[in-house]
Parts: structure tokens; C-alpha cells; sequence
């Protein structure tokens, strides 16, 4: 968004009128502003190269595949999945793939005639749990499939994560196993996280190959994106080496795009990319049989896991390619889009504020309309990636109305204010307390969040910076006893909340040091007396 800063000046200004306005901070505080908010968004987007692991000629072994829509999920009611959405689907990933693995049997019966029809090959999968007739009808299904599929059928698996979920014993799930080797004459295996095997060893002598999921982001111990690969490669030498000679499959590995940060973790395109790519190198020189997860976002796992858990696909769940196996990959694509948004933020800021009261309103104006256009930029995009209930909407549209509220009473705050913009001024701070009480408020339920209920929450840091910038700068009156309340549960929670995240998560930094400035705000418009 291209805009000069003589027309971003105030109606009616002219160069006659320098000697009350001043006119070249003003101008040279809003070159500093554009620039820092395209270099903002700029950085972010900017794509990163990396060699290619997938052409047209160069498929890669399997990757996860649940056929669900955009907006579908598992437990609606009723269940139904559309086989030209397969179709579709097994259209693309034989382009960059010899086969699939699914997980369950139920709603998939279209499956293998449509992966004979675009020449993939299946490993299917039946999904055990603790309910005995669902576990039986699935291994039923399971069985028959395979066996009236075996030019497509490669492998069959016998249940995906059951003990790591504690849904059936070790022995059940070995006798569950010798019944489908008994009736099918494909390899059979089961899939759990690498550590399941080695605590439940009874499993390994009933499978014809291991299958362990090794997901680095996941761990007890986070590893980040330079050290994951070497955990890969040192936890899949250790199986290699015990249960020899019977092949280890990697049935599960790779990377979220989305999502928040777990101690060195951190996901992103870029890193999504780096693993996967990193990753088939490593495999295939090392000649291992591995599947990645997962071919498409599923937006239906943020119920359960948190934001990160609906972005690991190759694809996004528009069916849009990531950039993940070729060509550039940038962390935001779309990072003009917010640039303009952006840019309408800076000129709305301006525009609110009009003639400056001095010069250092005249330097402040534009670099604070520049961080309120970034944070609030970042702000919906996070936003974008973290909220998918009406609940979770209607906070991102109660912080996003406080932000503006918060930025409008700051620029007619610098603002020479006459006419309507000394009215505007006048209501803000009147109700200036009620407003700084209601965002503190709001960090103090995201404090108490992220302190007792971490693991699946993203840091809001961004909805808070321009409020607390604000409020330390300028404080205003407030009702004391709840503020000091608000006050204490914000900075009682930091220490708290970087030890549970650890001292190298950079997103949990950023939210302590956001959380401070909020302190301090609040903690200065405690000592403000009222008139």
C-alpha cells in the first residue's frame, strides 16, 4: 500500500502553517512508520529456499490421508464421507506419492477402487479402542478389505495409538493382531509413539514389522527444528539395532506449520519444511520405509490439541500446496494482504489524530498508528490459525475492539483536539478506567490460562502490547481494589509461567515481557489520584 505522507497530512494543512505544525518530524516519523511496517511484514513472508525433495518424477513413499472436508470432523453425526472429495484427493497426492496410509475402515469402502484408479497403493488401518464391538466391526472390515484388495492392499495395521491411550492391555491388542495375520496374507504391524514399544515389549513378536511414530515437536523433551533430525535418526538406530531383523517402519513423522511454540519447538512453514524436506533426504539415503504426516490440514484437531493440532499437512485443508515438499516456502504467503490492512490502520490512525499538539505528538502519532497496524496484523493472523468455536470468536472480536478503542483514545490523545476530536477526547476519558480494567482483565484470564492449562493454548501477546505501551505511557484512573487484583494475578503468573515452558521458549518470553509492561501500566495507574 503505497502512500506518500504529504497526503496522509491533516484537511486543510498547508506549508504556511509549519510554525505550529511540525511539519518535518511529522513527516519523517511516517517514513520511519511505513518502513518499519513493511520491513515488518516483509521479514515475515519472505520465501526461503530449499532443495527440492518431490517432482513429478520423484514420488515419495506415503503420507497420512483422512478424507474429511474443510469444516468436517470425526464426530459429527451423522458421519459422512464423500467419495468425490476422495476422488479428488487421491488425484493430487499421486502426484507426489506411491501410497497412503488411513486409519480407520468406517466410511471408506470407495477407498482402494480409487487408489487403483490413480495408482496408489494403501496401507489401511483399524482403529481399536476400548469399546469391544466398534474394535470388532473395524477389524472385520479391516480383514475383508485386505483380502479382496491385494493388488492395492500392501499392508494392514491393527490399531493406531491404542496403548498410548490406554484403551486395551498389551495382550489383548497381540491377540487382536494374531487374529487379522491369521486371515489376511498382507504384512500386518500396529502404530504407536516409539517409547509405547519399548514399554510394551509382548507387541513386537506378534507384528511382521514395527511401525513407531516419531514426532520431535511432540516429545516429552521438545526438540527444535536443527536437533530433530538427529533425535530421528538416533531413536530409529536404536529400534533398528533391538528388534532386528525385523524392519522398522517410521509410520508418523513430521512437523506443524501452525501453531504455538514448546520450549526450542517452534512451528512454522519454513520449518515444516526444513524437517520434511530434511527428513526424505535422510530416509532415503538411509533406505528406510517411512509415512509422513499428514497430506491435508485438519482443522477438526484443534478441538483436541490445541491451534497446532489442525496444521500438519503437506497440503492445507483448502487443498492448497504449503510450499512444504518444493519450491519456495514462505511462513506468512499471504503477507501483503496484511500489509494492507495494515496500511489502513497507520492511515485510520493518522486521519483519527489529525493536527498534532506538539512535536513529540508529531513523532509519536505515526510510529504508534505503525505498531498498532503490526500488532493488530498479527493479532488476526493468529487469530486465523487459533479460533474456530464462536467462543474463541467472540474473544478475538472483544480484544480487537479494545485495541482500537485503546489506539483511537492515544491518537486523540496526541491530537491538537478541537471540535469533534475534543468531544471523542472527552468520552474516552471518562470511561478511560472501565477500558484499561477491561484489558486487564482479559491478560489476566490469559495469564491464569496459560499457567494452569498450557499445553494447548497459544500466547496472546500481540493483543496486549499496544494497550500496555499506551497505559504506561499515559496512565489513567482507576478502581483500585479490582485492578490490584488484575495486577497481582498478571505478575504473580510470569514466573510461573517460564518455568513451565522453559527458559528457551522465545513465544513465552515475548508473553512475560508483555505481561511486565501490563504491570507496569496497571501498577501506574494505581498511584493516579482521582480529581
Amino acid at each position: 500500500m503505497q502512500v506518500t505522507c504529504a497526503a496522509l497530512l491533516p484537511h486543510g494543512l498547508t506549508m504556511s502553517a509549519t510554525s505550529r505544525f511540525p511539519f518535518a518530524a511529522y513527516v519523517f516519523a511516517c517514513l520511519l512508520g511505513l518502513f518499519a511496517l513493511g520491513g515488518f511484514w516483509y521479514g515475515l513472508g519472505q520465501p526461503v529456499i530449499l532443495p527440492d525433495v518431490a517432482s513429478a518424477t520423484h514420488k515419495l513413499q506415503c503420507a497420512s490421508y483422512t478424507p474429511f472436508d474443510k469444516d468436517q470432523s470425526p464426530f459429527d453425526q451423522p458421519f459422512k464421507l464423500r467419495p468425490e472429495r476422495m476422488d479428488a484427493d487421491l488425484a493430487l497426492l499421486a502426484t507426489r506419492f506411491e501410497c497412503i496410509r488411513t486409519y480407520s475402515m468406517t466410511g471408506l469402502e470407495a477407498l482402494p477402487d480409487l487408489a487403483r484408479k490413480h495408482g496408489l497403493k494403501l496401507m489401511i488401518g483399524a482403529w481399536v479402542n476400548s469399546n469391544p464391538v466398534d474394535t470388532a466391526k473395524e477389524v472385520d472390515l479391516l480383514i475383508a478389505s485386505a483380502n479382496a484388495n491385494p493388488d492395492v492392499v500392501t499392508a494392514v495395521i491393527v490399531g493406531n495409538e491404542t496403548l498410548l491411550r490406554k484403551e486395551v492391555t498389551g495382550a489383548q491388542l497381540a491377540r487382536l493382531i494374531n487374529k487379522v495375520k491369521s486371515q489376511v496374507k498382507q504384512p500386518v504391524t500396529y502404530a504407536d509413539v516409539w517409547e509405547f514399544w519399548l514399554k510394551h515389549p509382548e507387541i513386537a513378536p506378534a507384528v511382521d514389522f514395527l511401525t513407531i511414530h516419531l514426532l520431535p515437536y511432540w516429545e516429552d523433551d521438545p526438540s527444535n527444528i536443527d536437533a530433530a533430525l538427529q533425535h530421528v535418526a538416533e531413536v530409529r538406530q536404536v529400534f533398528g539395532d533391538k528388534f532386528a531383523p525385523k524392519d522398522v517402519m517410521i509410520g508418523e513423522t513430521g512437523w506443524p506449520s501452525e501453531g504455538r511454540q514448546r520450549e526450542t519447538a517452534l512451528p512454522s512453514r519454513v520449518n515444516e519444511a526444513k524437517f520434511i524436506r530434511g527428513f526424505v533426504a535422510m530416509a532415503e539415503q538411509q533406505g528406510w520405509h517411512y509415512n509422513l504426516i499428514e497430506a491435508f490440514d485438519q482443522p477438526w484437531k484443534r478441538a483436541s490439541e490445541g491451534a497446532v493440532g489442525g496444521y500438519w499437512g503437506l497440503f492445507d485443508a483448502d487443498r492448497q500446496d504449503k510450499g512444504v515438499l518444493a519450491g519456495p516456502v514462505s511462513n506468512v504467503p499471504y503477507w501483503s494482504q496484511w500489509l494492507g490492512v495494515g496500511g489502513l490502520i497507520f492511515l485510520g490512525t493518522l486521519i483519527l489524530g489529525g493536527r498534532v499538539r506538539n512535536t513529540r505528538a508529531a513523532l509519536v502519532l505515526p510510529l504508534l498508528g505503525a505498531l498498532a497496524a503490526c500488532s493488530l496484523g498479527a493479532w488476526g493472523d493468529l487469530a486465523r490459525v487459533t479460533t474456530r468455536f464462536t467462543s474463541e470468536w467472540l474473544w478475538v472480536a472483544l480484544l480487537t475492539a479494545l485495541n482500537l478503542l485503546v489506539l483511537a483514545h492515544a491518537a486523540l490523545t496526541l491530537s491538537a483536539r478541537t471540535g469533534w476530536r475534543e468531544r471523542a477526547f472527552n468520552a474516552f476519558e471518562r470511561r478511560s478506567g472501565g477500558l484499561l480494567a477491561l484489558i486487564g482483565f482479559a491478560a489476566a484470564v490469559s495469564m491464569l490460562e496459560l499457567v494452569f492449562d498450557p499445553r494447548y493454548r497459544s500466547f496472546p501477546s500481540v493483543a496486549f502490547i499496544v494497550p500496555a505501551l499506551v497505559y504506561l505511557c499515559r496512565p489513567v484512573s482507576v478502581p483500585r481494589r479490582e485492578i490490584a487484583l488484575l495486577t497481582f494475578i498478571i505478575g504473580a503468573g510470569i514466573a510461573p509461567q517460564l518455568f513451565r515452558e522453559g527458559l528457551e521458549n522465545q513465544q513465552a518470553w515475548g508473553w512475560a515481557l508483555v505481561s511486565g509492561l501490563m504491570v507496569a501500566a496497571l501498577w501506574r495507574s494505581l498511584r493516579v489520584r482521582k480529581a
